[in-house]
């Protein structure tokens, strides 16, 4: 028998938005020096997107230590964002909220989901590609270049 996961898995309110905004900008943050500009994810509106969007937050003792921005796009089911707060990297916490996002990809009809991250985020890179998401795209933008990633589910 296994131990019950240490944090709760939930929906986003609109209470949330500032603990989702604080996990976003504590979780990307040593980006920053690699990528030359402040990830896009420090800088989103949580608000208005929790309002829009799927998110759902991992809590512990009613704090929010994670967080995942899912969407709908034209081009399928999205991860959007995800951010553990660094304290909490490592726990499985992360990969609790890759399962929830296929999972949820699934019960909304989708064959795949697919997520971007940039080319100098080597760590996430591998970590997708170890579970089952294979290149498919690049796009070079002013400073930055996005691999996005796509999983069969």
């Amino acid at each position: 028998m296994s131990a019950a996961a240490p944090w709760v898995l939930r929906r986003a309110d609109a209470s949330d938005a500032p603990s989702v905004t604080a996990c976003a900008v504590e979780a990307f943050r040593h980006y920053t020096p690699r990528l030359g500009v402040v990830p896009t994810a420090m800088s989103r509106d949580y608000g208005a997107i929790i309002a829009n969007a799927q998110v759902w937050v991992a809590t512990q003792q009613d704090e929010v230590i994670a967080a995942l921005v899912l969407d709908v796009t034209d081009e399928g089911f999205l991860i959007d964002v995800i951010a553990v707060l660094p304290q909490h990297q490592g726990t499985g916490v992360g990969r609790a909220l890759l399962a929830l996002a296929e999972s949820e990809a699934r019960r909304q009809g989708h064959a795949s989901i697919y997520l971007f991250t940039n080319e100098k985020m080597t760590e996430n890179r591998a970590l997708y590609e170890r579970i089952g998401y294979v290149e498919y795209r690049r796009l070079v933008l002013p400073e930055r270049t996005r691999i996005f990633l796509r999983k069969p589910l």
